[in-house]
């Protein structure tokens, strides 16, 4: 792996104007830790990022989480789905970093000023594109726990690539749909 003191990441020179999608699962639930204000004793078991402009995912495991919080440091602009409550609040445990100063956009904290209420990932999915996530995350805890990294893995980066297609159409279409209990519902955004 490249130096990151050099200027490279993972070989290719850095870009501040790359768009990475992030997402990551952890080893522990909130039962497990003791509940919700203990975030970093949740522990990544595997976080992944996609460059949308190549397709391109970056997969890491807990040991190599400098190496994923470089690459968020490092990005134009990072786009995720509660990952600025909740997966950097995880990687705290890993990093000192103040994260207001990584440019972050979060397709929840938007929708939730929209619309008054939290949406589920699934629930945009769905509604917008027409899919389901291929899990939930106290599965992926499981699976981490089994030691079935092949699932866990195939799993993260369904739900990175499910977040960055409900971002792409809201940025291409200027909305999203939401599922409610009078059927789909459409919300308009001005994602950029």
């Amino acid at each position: 792996m490249a130096d990151p003191s050099q200027g490279l990441l993972f070989g290719a020179p850095r870009s501040t104007q790359r768009t990475i999608v992030f997402d990551l699962e952890t080893q522990n639930s909130f039962d497990d830790v003791g509940g919700r204000n203990r975030m970093s004793e949740l522990r990544m078991s595997v976080g992944v990022t996609l460059a949308p402009d190549t397709g391109e995912f970056h997969v890491y495991r807990e040991n190599e989480a400098p190496a994923l919080i470089e690459e968020l440091r490092a990005a134009g602009r990072v786009i995720g789905f509660n990952h600025k409550s909740f997966d950097y609040a995880v990687l705290g445990r890993y990093t000192k970093l103040d994260w207001s100063t990584v440019n972050s956009f979060d397709i929840l904290e938007d929708l939730t000023k929209i619309l008054g209420h939290r949406v589920k990932l699934d629930s945009v999915a769905a509604a917008t594109l027409g899919t389901k996530k291929s899990g939930h995350g106290l599965q992926a805890i499981e699976w981490f726990r089994k030691g079935e990294w092949e699932t866990l893995i195939r799993y993260c980066k369904d739900d990175v690539k499910i977040t960055a297609d409900v971002w792409k159409h809201g940025v291409e279409k200027k909305f999203v749909m939401i599922e409610s209990w009078s059927g789909p519902k459409k919300v308009p955004v001005t994602w950029a």
